[in-house]
């Protein structure tokens, strides 16, 4: 039987290169998109050019019904990918309105709430099952004008340890990926000539991470010898952490 990974935010960025990771690695990949049909039409066709199978699956994570009709649609889900993001304002405090701070902080939780909650009922029929969160490097790190994203991302690791806890015992591995500043189609607008430089500067690599770096660290997770690994917090970062600034 041919194993089926869900991914949402596929589209484009972390999550279209994971969906082409996982079909890589055989998996028949459902690619989750909210609203741009031919980006995840695209990274499906690439998948199946490859000698993969996917489909392009349109629903809002963020709406239960939406996620209950996603998640029926699927025989199984071997591995779910929670990387749909939700656009955060980056302001400092004193100039954030509580509708745009808790915007994010809300929208990040209900976009790994109810797909969680769909998917787990599969996997513990199933008796297994692989979940990564795709967190941030941001959530432990204080930066000017991330106090949105950085507080969402930090609220996203605890709900995913508490669901590594809960569903370990059903052999479902839960875990959350990490990365530092990605150079994606999302982070464009933040990105600077300076703020690339002093990224590539902190880096092993001299250099800013691009999505596949992010995506081979997700496909390992999930189709590695990662079993016994329940709970982390597992940070991709090419030595963000250890090097000077």
């Amino acid at each position: 039987m041919q194993r089926i990974a869900l991914i949402t935010g596929a589209g484009r960025g972390i999550g279209a290169a994971t969906a082409l990771e996982l079909g890589r690695r055989g998996f028949h990949v459902i690619v989750n998109y909210h609203r741009d049909v031919a980006a995840a039409a695209s990274v499906a066709a690439e998948i199946a050019a490859s000698g993969g199978s996917a489909q392009a699956v349109q629903a809002d994570v963020c709406e239960p019904g939406q996620v209950a009709d996603l998640v029926a649609a699927c025989e199984r889900v071997d591995a779910l990918v929670c990387n749909a993001n939700i656009s955060p304002p980056f302001a400092p405090l004193t100039e954030l309105s509580w509708p745009d701070f808790s915007g994010k902080v809300i929208g990040e939780l209900s976009a790994v709430f109810h797909i969680t909650r769909q998917v787990l009922d599969l996997m513990r029929k199933q008796g297994e099952g692989r979940i990564v969160y795709v967190s941030s490097l941001s959530a432990d790190l204080v930066r000017p004008g991330a106090i949105a994203h950085a507080t969402a991302k930090a609220a996203l690791n605890t709900f995913a340890q508490h669901v590594a806890a809960e569903a370990g015992g059903w052999g479902i591995a839960v875990n959350t990926v990490a990365p530092a500043g990605v150079r994606t189609e999302g982070s464009a607008a933040m990105r600077t000539p300076q703020t690339e430089a002093a990224l590539a500067r902190r880096s092993v690599l001299g250099r800013m991470l691009d999505p596949w770096d992010v995506a081979a660290v997700i496909g390992s997770v999930i189709d590695g010898g990662f079993g016994a690994v329940v709970g982390a917090h597992i940070p991709v970062d090419a030595g963000y952490r250890v090097l000077p600034g």
